[in-house]
């Protein structure tokens, strides 16, 4: 049976990653450090996933088991040593504390003579997540192993969507996620070219796929997390039966259509029924998703590359209007929620510094008009 290793034991890993490799006949261990989910794994060897949706259809993923990788971590690296495929799902600022452990699994498949080729793939909500990945593995590897993973190791890059939202159950292992599922991996950075997962989308360029998805999913699901915060509502399918929240979202994606295709070329048509379907899983009532989740992290969400000021200053670029994504970015300068420590810090600087200092520091902006137009709108959502 095919082995893989998944960093990442969470919802996301069990619920989406999990399943995919599991749909493809692999053997699966998922690193983490929960004790609770990794004790878990290694009883049963097996977990439940629920479909959203009315019918509830129920899903088996079995032949997995659990490696706490802060009490085994040897036991990490034996089992990348003899991997088929290495995947992530643990969140962009973990990824950098697993990169001594994927260096260790490789240096250990050098030393055995281990020359299949393997792909280690980072599933996160980020742009170049595989690569990212691979700088911070760098700084673990010889030059000996550099050529070693020239010829046998991969790191490419991927684009991943799928909503699992927060959730307690008292089997720790069962998890719920939305039936809509989407994996594109840029398959010209792959070394193993013969192992293609049935489920996933392998593209030669996937910076579309990935900004499609980042400026749709991402960017959409803030807006209408940030805007129904604003008007105090607490679920997102709740917030969307508000015409205020529903109109923000659907004049938002617009401005994204017409960046995207400005940029890709993209068929209109076609992201317009995708940025449907995309209104239609953030108001699937079977997912009554926490806008204090989504909404979680304001300062990342306002970064120079991120969900809204990246769109914001290439439709400038461009001379195209962005009056709808600035209109978020002042709602989540407003966004308080004393239980998340970036809102909390975000509120202090507001408090404590001039509003263009924390503009310029939290955005990375240099561009005097865009520093402008967001002082004025985040001057009018001031509560």
């Amino acid at each position: 049976m095919k082995k893989a290793v998944h960093f990442g034991a969470g919802n996301i890993g069990r619920g989406f990653i999990g399943e995919i490799l599991h749909e493809n006949g692999f053997e699966i261990a998922f690193v983490d450090v929960n004790e609770k989910i990794i004790d878990a794994l290694n009883d049963r060897h097996e977990y439940e996933i629920e479909l959203a949706e009315d019918d509830k259809k129920r899903i088996k993923v079995d032949n997995v088991r659990g490696i706490n990788n802060g009490k085994n971590p040897e036991e990490v690296v034996k089992a990348i040593k003899d991997a088929d495929i290495i995947t992530t799902a643990i969140g962009p600022n973990i990824l950098p504390f697993i990169a001594e452990l994927i260096a260790k699994g490789i240096q250990a498949r050098r030393e055995e003579g281990n020359i299949n080729p393997i792909d280690v793939i980072a599933c996160e909500n980020m742009i170049g997540g595989s690569e990212f990945l691979f700088e911070k593995v760098k700084e673990y590897l010889t030059e000996e192993d550099f050529d070693f993973v020239d010829q046998f190791v991969g790191f490419p890059n991927a684009a991943v969507d799928r909503i699992v939202p927060n959730q307690q159950h008292e089997d720790p292992l069962f998890v719920v996620v939305e039936p809509f599922s989407e994996w594109v991996v840029d398959e010209s950075q792959m070394k193993n070219t013969n192992l293609k997962l049935e489920g996933v989308h392998y593209a030669t360029s996937l910076e579309p796929f990935i900004e499609r998805k980042l400026f749709s999913v991402n960017t959409g699901h803030a807006t209408v997390a940030y805007t129904g915060a604003y008007y105090g509502f607490e679920t997102i399918d709740g917030a969307l039966k508000d015409e205020r929240v529903l109109d923000a979202l659907k004049n938002v994606q617009k401005e994204t259509r017409t960046l995207l295709i400005a940029k890709w070329d993209f068929d209109e048509k076609d992201l317009e029924q995708y940025h449907e379907k995309i209104i239609s899983r953030f108001a699937n009532t079977h997912i009554s998703d926490e806008i204090t989740r989504v909404a979680r992290t304001p300062i990342r969400k306002l970064g120079y590359d991120e969900r809204f000021i990246r769109p914001i200053r290439e439709l400038s670029e461009r001379g195209l209007s962005y009056q709808n994504h600035l209109d978020v970015v002042g709602k989540i300068f407003a966004y308080n929620d004393p239980q998340d420590p970036q809102s909390v810090e975000l509120q202090e600087k507001l408090t404590t510094l001039p509003l263009v200092e924390v503009i310029k520091e939290v955005t990375g902006l240099s561009d005097e008009k865009l520093i402008g137009q967001i002082e004025e709108v985040v001057e009018k959502y001031k509560k």
